[in-house]
């Protein structure tokens, strides 16, 4: 598990590296998001389907929310490749 975790953390990071600002943070709350179910899961004792399954869910939670750090925006997906950027 770790090392497939591992494997796609590194995918990822070489993925974003020509991406811009924003790319690179929904891509990187999209990893961490999926990392952070699938770990949790693991912890609780889940079988792999719900393992696999938490992953899934926690990298879709990353990719549809993106707050702006600087403005306090956030952006949301739209579903269709664009997103819409309004207050928290």
């Amino acid at each position: 598990m770790k090392k497939t975790i591992l494997s796609l953390a590194l995918i990822a990071l070489l993925a974003v590296t020509g991406c811009t600002t924003s790319d690179r943070n929904t891509a990187i709350a999209t990893v961490g998001g999926g990392a952070l179910g699938a770990v949790t899961a693991a912890a609780l004792g889940a079988n792999a389907g719900w393992i696999a399954v938490a992953g899934v869910a926690g990298a879709t939670a990353g990719a549809l929310y993106a707050k702006n750090q600087r403005t306090g925006e956030c952006a949301y997906s739209n579903g269709d490749g664009t997103y819409s950027v309004r207050s928290c």
